[in-house]
């Protein structure tokens, strides 16, 4: 399941993460993206993939925070720059597809959240 916050206080987050996580029955883990963006090719995707893997193992609930970030939309491509990019989101919307948990995005740009991922949220009141 994919779901996302918009619009909420950080107090009104970790409420809405608490009772997804059973209150207390899954442990949710919180993607720290500085940890995980990386400026080389394919770096990203490798450190992502291990974070789902983990995941689905021990049946975590992950939370990407700040996440239009991470899942900028995806852009015309003039350079290679652009052309990894959007690579980068196109992996990350079909290694969601194929994730097996519950995945958390909160942003307050949903505007820059590309509608490839907008589609696969699960919508709800305050969400994107």
């Amino acid at each position: 399941m994919i779901t996302a916050f918009s619009g909420m206080s950080k107090a009104e987050k970790l409420s809405a993460l608490q009772q997804l996580s059973g209150n207390g029955q899954k442990e949710i883990f919180r993607v720290d993206l500085s940890q995980v963006i990386s400026k080389y090719t394919g770096e990203t995707e490798k450190q992502l993939n291990k974070i789902f893997d983990e995941a689905e193992s021990k049946d975590w609930i992950l939370f990407f925070d700040e996440a239009d970030a991470l899942f900028g939309k995806r852009t015309d491509v003039k350079d290679a720059h652009d052309k990894y990019a959007n690579q980068e989101i196109a992996y990350l919307l079909q290694r969601l597809e194929n994730f097996k948990g519950i995945a958390v995005f909160a942003t307050n740009s949903v505007d820059n959240m590309p509608e490839a991922l907008k589609k696969r949220v699960v919508r709800g009141k305050r969400q994107l």
